[in-house]
């Protein structure tokens, strides 16, 4: 029995030892300077001093402890490897977002460039188009010859207007006697009964100051009244002298 006594103290004090070997490989293991490792090791230190214990219930306390500790670093690297994944897709995410930025930003400068380019372009056409417009004004304006103004008796002036209001000189053979008849041709002709004035009788003869302010005294400007009289009345001055002859009056 004393025997089987000393045989336990033995085997007690070596796994004291051993518990004691494997707290301080275990301390060696934990992060420096953690929460954990210091409660781990201050733990495994109180521990080791329960001297109250039997042999037996120490070798069962270390045991116990050799599992708790194995349990723990399993759970610190778990931890760890979950804060490396959350670190991982962080940065993942923030790549993410900082690529979507660039790519709309990129976009945005495209966009703003492809418009500035479109009113660039629409600009130069309708430059382009301005400049096109004024040198065929100024071909046009230069390859019309200038009209001279009508000069002469004012039978002479009635013959050359007649091609601004588009008629030939034939017309002319109407245009003579219809004003021969009215007026003699006379830029003072007065009907004192009607109030008719001027070579084509006007009535009244103020009508022909859309004319001209001259129109009292000025043949061409009488004329070019009585001719665009009787171009929006009868359509031409053989007509016109259709109906002089037919009512007396045009």
């Amino acid at each position: 029995m004393n025997g089987k006594r000393s045989r336990l103290i033995i085997v007690a004090a070596a796994g004291t030892l051993t518990l004691a070997t494997a707290i301080s490989a275990a301390a060696a293991t934990l992060p420096a300077g953690s929460v954990a490792g210091a409660a781990d090791a201050h733990m495994l230190t109180q521990t080791v001093h329960v001297d109250t214990l039997s042999p037996a219930q120490r070798l069962v306390s270390f045991d116990t402890t050799r599992y708790g500790l194995a349990q723990r670093q399993t759970s610190y690297e778990s931890a760890a490897a979950n804060a490396a994944v959350a670190k991982a897709a962080a940065q993942k995410a923030a790549a993410q977002k900082a690529a979507a930025a660039k790519a709309a930003a990129a976009k945005a400068a495209a966009a703003k460039a492809a418009a500035a380019k479109a009113a660039a372009q629409q600009a130069a056409q309708e430059q382009a188009a301005q400049q096109q417009a004024t040198q065929q004004a100024a071909q046009q304006t230069t390859a019309q010859p200038a009209t001279s103004a009508p000069s002469g008796s004012p039978q002479q002036i009635a013959e050359q207007m007649l091609s601004q209001f588009g008629w030939s000189s034939s017309q002319f053979s109407c245009l003579q006697p219809l004003w021969a008849l009215e007026s003699g041709w006379n830029i003072y002709a007065s009907n004192p009964s009607s109030g008719a004035y001027g070579i084509p009788q006007a009535l009244p003869g103020s009508k022909m100051a859309s004319a001209g302010p001259d129109w009292q005294g000025d043949a061409a400007t009488q004329i070019r009244w009585g001719l665009s009289y009787i171009q929006g009345t009868y359509g031409s001055p053989c007509a016109a002298w259709s109906h002089e002859e037919a009512d007396g009056w045009y």
